[in-house]
């Protein structure tokens, strides 16, 4: 299987924006709370712009929202951070989104869980 430019990008913006996450925005934003992964990178083939899917594992839903809004907010910064690090002419215009997968695997779990156990007393 042949990785094309896009494909690499989006494995290699996923690691540098992680450690931006880690180290530069945690040191800028105090507020940032939880525990942020970059789980999916998505760079359009014209390289201008890239959506970025966290996952957020925080202690309260109030806390989880704050912390992406300070991630949305501070998506100048991330850039900036990342053009220092990446060596291209241009680095994307970053959205953050939240992934939802994990929440939705954990629903389907508990359904099917209940399924089983339906099954089991019939």
């Amino acid at each position: 299987m042949k990785l094309t430019r896009t494909d690499r990008l989006d494995s290699e913006y996923r690691k540098e924006i992680s450690a931006i996450f880690a180290g530069a925005l945690k040191n800028k934003e105090p507020h940032l709370r939880g525990i942020v992964s970059v789980t999916e990178a998505d760079v359009a083939p014209d390289l201008k712009t890239a959506k970025i899917y966290i996952s957020i594992y925080a202690k309260t839903p109030e806390e989880k929202a704050e912390t992406l809004r300070l991630i949305q907010e501070n998506a100048g910064f991330v850039r900036r951070e990342l053009a220092g690090v990446m060596r291209m002419r241009t680095v994307p215009a970053l959205t953050f989104l939240e992934d939802k997968s994990m929440e939705y695997g954990a629903k389907m779990d508990d359904i099917f869980a209940k399924l089983h156990e339906k099954e089991k007393d019939d």
